[in-house]
Parts: structure tokens; sequence; C-alpha cells
């Protein structure tokens, strides 16, 4: 490749067959070619594939590193380490900011540091890498970036639901209540807005795709208002 992504490839471990197939990956649907572009977006569809492809590599890397583990912790290191912070974490390490191709106005918005635009970019290069050469590659470069990230949790994280239910229990209070106030955006891609409530403590309300990312940002609002008070 050409230009700011010239060191890419050897960052990545993988020199592309289809050199094209990186230039997707780094080309944000901001840009003027995609606005111009008819029918699908490939960076979306390179960004769904590598998606998936990390969430299998970092489910069999636990699967075999954790062999004694209960179904329920190991989905909750998975949810870790596939989030967005995780995921714009590598990024990070790699250096993606300064290879992404963005419009003037998110570059000047800051798109080159900002998390999700990071995570997306990464998981589409994670799709390229799939698409120019397959499973083991693209497997090769998760395994070698989140290994020493799956190491440094000796224990399974606690997700904030989990967390916001033993807080409340540990000092006699009600468990934690949740309800739906409602949902923004279009049909196809919804906002869900959901409160939890501690009976004599608070409520937080949290936003998500779903109602259950909702619940969760919701209790992990209210879980560190309560520790930021004690």
């Amino acid at each position: 490749m050409k230009g700011a992504a010239a060191d890419l490839p050897a960052l990545l471990g993988h020199a592309f067959a289809r050199p094209e197939l990186l230039s997707q990956a780094l080309t944000h649907p901001s840009t003027q070619q995609h606005r111009r572009s008819q029918g699908s977006d490939p960076y979306e569809r390179l960004e769904f594939l590598g998606d998936r492809v990390l969430g299998l590599v970092v489910a069999e890397m636990l699967f075999l590193r954790f062999p004694d583990e209960a179904e329920g912790a190991l989905a909750r290191r998975h949810a870790a380490l596939v989030r967005r912070e995780a995921v714009a974490r590598i990024a990070n390490e790699i250096g993606l900011g300064r290879h992404l191709v963005l419009a003037k106005g998110e570059s000047d918005a800051g798109g080159r540091t900002n998390p999700g635009i990071l995570a997306d970019a990464c998981e589409a290069v994670i799709g390229a890498l799939y698409a120019d050469a397959g499973f083991a590659v693209a497997a090769a470069f998760v395994r070698s970036r989140w290994e020493p990230m799956m190491e440094e949790a000796l224990a399974p994280p606690k997700d904030a639901k989990t967390g916001l239910q033993e807080w409340a229990q540990g000092r006699g209070k009600p468990l934690p209540a949740y309800k739906m106030l409602g949902q923004e955006g279009p049909p196809h891609e919804p906002t869900f807005l959901m409160e939890v409530s501690v009976e004599g403590v608070g409520s937080a309300v949290g936003r998500g795709a779903s109602k259950r990312v909702a619940e969760q940002a919701a209790a992990k609002l209210l879980l560190a208002a309560q520790h930021s008070g004690e």
C-alpha cells in the first residue's frame, strides 16, 4: 500500500494479496467517495465480518484458557474483551487512527481518537484480514493482540447488573427494579431507554441498542454514583 498506511500490514502481520480490502477497511463512511457510491458499503460489510471473527476467536481463546469456568463467567470475560473500549484500545496500540481516511468534518471533530470509530475500523481491518487470507491469518492477529489483555484479568469481571444487585443486597436494600421509559431513533436502529431504581437509594437512566444493553448502562451509572458517594 502507498501513503500513510504503508506500514500497517507489518503491524498486522500480513501482506495483503488484495490491498484494496485494507483500503476499504480504513475508509470511513463519512468520506465523499462513500456518499457517491451505490449499494452496500464495503467498510460496513468488513466491519460486520470482523465483528463475528473477533467474537469467535475470543470465545475460543477463553474456552481453552479457562477450562473449568462456567458459561456465565466466560460470557462476562467475552463481553469485556469485545466491548468497544477494548477494541478501541487495540486500535490505539497499532496506531490505527492515523491511517484512517475520514471526511474533513469527521477528522476535525476528533474522529481519529473517537473510540467508536476506532473500534469499528479495527473490526473492519479484522474483516479485511479474513477476506484476504482466511480465518487462520485473522485469528493470529486477534490472538496476538487480545491475549495480553485476556491475561490481565485473573477473575471474570462482573456485569453491572450483578454488581448493583450485590451492592444493594450487601446493604440490606431491596433488589434493583428496571423499567422501560421509551424508545428513540428509527425502527431499524432503535435506542432503548431503561431506568433502574433501588428503593431508598436513587435511580439512573441508561441507553442502548437493546433493552439488555440499556439496563446494563443504567446499572453502571447508578452503581458508579453510589461508589463515588462512599
